[in-house]
Formats: structure tokens, C-alpha cells, sequence
């Protein structure tokens, strides 16, 4: 059963990582216009392996459009979970309201209401099949090979999601693919990953995510 702290910290975890991401994409806006603005001004020579080095990024970006984690989120979830019902702040352990999502998830749904629903929406935007997308995140290891690659994860927009805390929403999970594997110092760093996004679903032990991603890049998060 998830405690009434759990379940704060797990609200305050996925609203807080709204915020966080939406500010590295003021962060992208303004470097845009400090591009554009760039252009007025005579360009610096930079050595060789810098230029190379920022063309590939350049060309990584205009490729791979970089979205918000909200940007998979239909937007009446995401007024029902920055909107919780009255007997969140007044259930105990063990009462109704204080049952985890995955328990949430078999309760019929005519018993469930927006809030509940919300925390276990597996509904999609549908426009987003098939894009080239850029997105950070926090990786979940799933599946390795023989080296102890990760071949599998799972993408979340915070950090502890489905290890120390409850796993978000279906619809603000990834469940990403990468055929050749790549290996991480550390997975408690967030991380930028590029791919084909698909509107398919995935479920295991850890965690059920409404969308699906076969992994083109991996990037430190800056």
C-alpha cells in the first residue's frame, strides 16, 4: 500500500518534473533566438573537430524534433492529477484512496474517478506515431546483453520512477529499443534520447507505458 507520504512525493515528483522539463525547453527557446541573433554578427572560426562536433548536434536537433514530456499527455489527465479529489489529503493507509496505481488499474471503471483514471491513462496523442522526436529523461534498465549493455528501458520523466517510487502514468512512460546496446557510468544522470516514436504499448513487472521507441541517439543531458 502506497503511505500517504509516498503518494505526496509521488505527486510532487511528476509535477515537479513538468517544471523542470518545461525549463530546459525555455532554455532551447532562447538559445534559438541567440542563434538568430548570432547571424547579425560576424562568426567566429572554431577548430575543426568543434565545427564537426556542433554540425552533428545541429543536425541531430533539426532531425529529431525535441518535445515535452507533456506534449504526450492529453490534457484532461493532466488536469485531473494537478487537480486531486478531497480524500487524497484524508484517506489513512490501507483506505480506498490509498491503494497504488497498480491496484487502481483493475478497479473497474465505473468505480473510478478522473483522478484515479489519470494515474493510470494509458491514452496517447495520436499525432505523435511515427515522429522523430528528441526527449530527456531518467533511464530504467529492463533488458541487457552479453557485454552488459542495456538493450532496454524504460524512459521516465523523473528520477526513482518505478524503482523507489511509483511509476508515472502509462502515457508519460517510453518503453525504448536499441538493437546494438550502449553502456551508462550512471543511471542516475538524466540523458537526451532521440528515436522513432511509436503509439504501442508495453507492459512488464515494472511498469506499463503507453508509448514505444526504437533508440537512434543517446546524449548527456546539458
Amino acid at each position: 500500500m502506497m503511505s500517504q507520504l509516498q503518494k505526496q512525493l509521488f505527486l510532487y515528483c511528476l509535477v515537479l518534473s513538468f517544471v523542470k522539463i518545461s525549463g530546459v525547453f525555455a532554455q532551447t527557446r532562447d538559445s534559438t533566438r541567440l542563434d538568430s541573433d548570432h547571424n547579425i554578427h560576424p562568426k567566429i572560426t572554431l577548430p575543426q573537430s568543434e565545427k564537426a562536433k556542433q554540425k552533428q548536434t545541429e543536425l541531430k536537433k533539426k532531425i529529431f524534433k525535441t518535445i515535452e514530456w507533456l506534449d504526450l499527455m492529453p490534457k484532461k489527465d493532466l488536469d485531473s492529477l494537478l487537480n486531486p479529489p478531497e480524500y487524497i489529503g484524508k484517506t489513512g493507509e490501507g483506505e480506498y484512496g490509498d491503494e497504488i496505481p497498480s491496484e487502481l488499474r483493475n478497479l473497474p471503471k465505473s468505480i473510478q474517478d478522473e483522478y484515479q483514471r489519470a494515474l493510470t491513462s494509458t491514452e496517447i496523442i495520436s499525432g505523435m506515431n511515427g515522429k522523430a522526436i528528441r526527449i530527456p529523461g531518467f533511464i530504467v534498465p529492463i533488458e541487457f546483453d552479453k557485454e552488459k549493455r542495456i538493450t532496454q528501458f524504460f524512459l521516465v520523466p523523473y528520477f526513482g520512477a518505478c524503482i523507489h517510487l511509483p511509476p508515472p502514468p502509462p502515457n508519460q512512460i517510453i518503453f525504448v529499443t536499441n538493437n546494438k546496446g550502449f553502456l551508462v557510468k550512471d543511471i542516475f544522470e538524466p540523458v537526451w534520447i532521440s528515436g522513432i516514436l511509436q503509439t504501442t504499448h508495453f507492459e512488464n513487472d515494472i511498469a506499463l507505458s503507453a508509448y514505444s521507441m526504437l533508440m537512434k541517439n543517446i546524449e548527456a543531458y546539458e
